[in-house]
């Protein structure tokens, strides 16, 4: 018996080793990977400031990340995986033995890895282009959107995210074919904005107060960028950036036709169609404006005391809603904070309920009602981490950054991530 015991005792030990030990094991693994993953995020945060992961930012950043999660782990690797602009990150971490030494078995090696990066991203960009913009502001606007570019679409490599882009003023520009009406400025109910109430204006159709006089431009659409659908191609969107332009005649900031076509970019239904129906894509909005809801009549920096005047082209005005202006059913109002401050608020809801996350950027001097509806639109969930302000021009590039960081905190499955390097 005394020696049936001796042969049995490794045997009864070996096996509560095997209970005890690799549930260790498994506990280790799990506290890892969360670990590793943890340090995957934080090295795509970094992407923005160092896309390639060749000037160790990224890599340090991850480290310090698995270190601050799991002291005892250490980091196998960190470089760019196999999917566009992503971090890869590999730790490991030595658990020892309680009961397996008698077999033994001293401890082993547990290891884990993740990549977190820019992967299935549809993004558009609804810039404000009026006239207040031009100048060092347009410039530096132009600068953040080519770094966006760049980075989520490097040369040479066919990404997994789209970028489309809708610069804006009282009204967007569309080119011909994209929602079966011909070229030119659209008004708030889908029809053409070419102008042709000019001719009513001069023709006195409408009463004016007295005293005042006609002050309409012949063209407020052509100075307009064209709205871009969605689109991988990276050489075309940076031209189309750098065309951007402020000036020309303008008609004022209607800000919820930015926000309404922009979603028209972004979902797969008419008139844009290049959106994805996959729902792993993230789908997100980028507004950027200086201005009010403005349109001269309801005071603001550029009120005008000309009736009617160049405001009278903008997307609402367009549809030829003059004399009974500013009737609530007609056309938004100056009422209870101004109608097209509730369009705006209308169209971003509307934009959320259809799965877009809206980042907002509120660029110059704001006001407590501006700052309240730019927060308001956007989709921060703590701390408004959706919204940003950027109170001079020099702050627009670093605010892109800054957006940037959020749009690369997503974790990739390692399987399509993983880099050769790793």
């Amino acid at each position: 018996m005394t020696v049936m015991m001796a042969l049995l005792l490794p045997v009864v030990v070996g096996a509560a080793g095997l209970a005890i030990d690799g549930g260790r094991l498994y506990l280790a693994q799990r506290a890892l990977q969360n670990a590793v993953d943890a340090a995957a995020l934080a090295g795509s945060m970094s992407l923005p400031e160092d896309p390639d992961m060749d000037k160790g930012i990224a890599s340090a950043a991850a480290e310090s990340m698995l270190t601050q999660n799991y002291p005892a782990a250490t980091m196998v690797s960190a470089g760019p995986g196999s999917e566009v602009r992503s971090a890869c990150v590999k730790g490991a971490v030595n658990v020892d033995y309680l009961l397996m030494d008698v077999l033994g078995l001293s401890g082993d090696t547990v290891t884990a890895q993740a990549c977190a990066g820019f992967n299935n991203l549809e993004i558009v960009l609804v810039l404000d282009t009026t006239g207040s913009m031009s100048g060092t502001p347009l410039t530096n606007v132009k600068a953040a959107a080519t770094d966006l570019v760049e980075l989520i679409l490097p040369s040479g490599i066919t990404p997994s995210t789209k970028i489309g882009l809708v610069p804006f003023r009282s009204k967007v520009r569309l080119r011909a074919g994209v929602d079966g009406v011909a070229t030119g400025c659209r008004n708030a109910d889908g029809t053409l904005n070419d102008g042709a109430l000019l001719d009513v204006y001069k023709a006195a159709k409408y009463r004016y107060p007295v005293g005042s006089s006609l002050s309409v431009d012949s063209d407020t659409c052509s100075n307009i960028s064209y709205t871009e659908a969605l689109s991988t191609d990276r050489n075309t969107l940076l031209s189309r950036i750098s065309a951007l332009s402020a000036s020309g005649a303008g008609s004022g900031t209607i800000i919820s036709e930015g926000i309404k076509w922009g979603r028209n970019v972004l979902t797969p239904e008419a008139p844009f169609t290049e959106g994805s129906t996959d729902e792993k894509y993230r789908k997100i909005m980028i507004v950027l404006t200086d201005g009010d809801t403005e349109d001269a009549r309801c005071g603001g920096t550029y009120a005008t005391s000309r009736t009617p005047n160049n405001y009278w082209t903008n997307a609402y005005f367009g549809m030829g809603l003059s004399t009974t202006y500013p009737a609530p059913a007609n056309f938004p109002n100056c009422t209870d904070g101004g109608g097209l401050n509730a369009a705006m608020l209308s169209e971003a809801q509307t934009s959320k309920n259809a799965g877009i996350e809206i980042f907002s950027i509120r660029f110059g001097n704001s006001d407590s009602t501006d700052i309240s509806l730019m927060k308001q639109i956007a989709s921060s969930k703590t701390d408004d981490d959706h919204y940003f302000n950027a109170p001079s021009a020099e702050d627009i590039q670093d605010v892109f950054k800054l957006i940037g960081r959020q749009l690369g905190h997503r974790l990739i499955p390692v399987s399509e991530a993983m880099g050769t390097s790793q």
